[in-house]
């Protein structure tokens, strides 16, 4: 039952979606605890014993800019993930929890090293956008791969994009082919109505190699993307509601919010009336 799924949403100094991250999981039937990682992460590579995942079934990192981003995007929670917490998230996905990653949330994951996975950590980062200057925009997203139970291939999803370090680069071309052959290539960005390849600057707003928007682990269970589902959740995000003057239209969820659907149907529920992680239920 979905609404015995608890969500996770760990933020850090900079994060700044984690409301639209728990409004969009809440709108999915998810129950959600906010928590500031400085109260899991009791010290450098360490975690406050109190602390268990065993009652979530979703782990999210919303966007922002984490710690600045002052040694990169996402560097530091990455590394504070990896060092406390690593270990018990490999669990928690193999027993079959989903951990999500939007904008920054995806570079947290890939220097944690949870995205694209073990084998090829190191291979992909996420450098500066091609443009050179910070994007926001709208853009359009195709479900590129039928390993995520997140997404569906060949759905488009229309989302914002924001941030100045989105451009997914890989070590070698190489990486781009195994991502591909194991279904790990979860979002590309598109132009409407046009399959030329490459996709060309504003469609894909950073550059990023092979038109690149999200991956996944080879699980399907840890997704990661650069643009924002959670900002198109409810019928007025899109910039174009006014002109849809149905009721149908001005009643209907945005795209978006599938995404979150899918991930809570996905998640496993938490036992029945066992309180989540460290006893923390709101914002602190």
């Amino acid at each position: 039952m979905t609404e015995n799924v608890a969500a996770l949403i760990l933020r850090a100094p900079g994060t700044n979606c984690d409301r639209e991250t728990v409004r969009a999981l809440e709108l999915a039937g998810a129950r959600c605890d906010s928590v500031h990682v400085d109260r899991i992460c009791t010290a450098p590579g360490r975690t406050d014993p109190a602390f268990s995942l065993d009652p979530y079934g979703i782990v999210a990192v919303p966007g922002g800019f984490t710690y600045g981003d002052d040694l990169g995007a996402g560097v530091i929670l990455g590394n504070r993930i990896a060092r406390a917490l690593g270990e018990r998230l490999a669990a928690f996905v193999d027993g079959g929890g989903i951990v999500l990653g939007i904008c920054n949330g995806f570079q947290v994951l890939v220097q944690a090293g949870l995205l694209p996975g073990p084998d090829l950590r190191g291979a992909v980062t996420l450098a500066p956008n091609r443009s050179g200057r910070f994007e926001c925009r709208w853009v359009h997203l195709e479900g590129a791969t039928d390993r995520s139970p997140l997404l569906e291939r060949g759905a488009i999803l229309p989302c914002p994009v924001a941030h100045a370090e989105g451009r997914l680069a890989v070590r070698d071309p190489g990486v781009l082919d195994e991502l591909e052959r194991g279904g790990q290539i979860a979002f590309r960005y598109v132009r409407p109505g046009c399959d030329a390849q490459p996709v060309p600057h504003p469609f894909n707003p950073n550059g990023s190699a092979g038109d690149v928007a999200g991956i996944c682990d080879p699980t399907g269970r840890v997704l990661g993307l650069m643009p924002h589902p959670e900002r198109n959740v409810e019928p007025f995000h899109d910039p174009l509601w006014t002109r849809r003057r149905s009721d149908d239209a001005l009643h209907r969820p945005g795209p978006g919010l599938e995404l979150f659907r899918r991930a809570v149907a996905a998640a496993p529920g938490a036992a029945d009336g066992e309180e989540a992680g460290v006893a923390l239920h709101t914002a602190d």
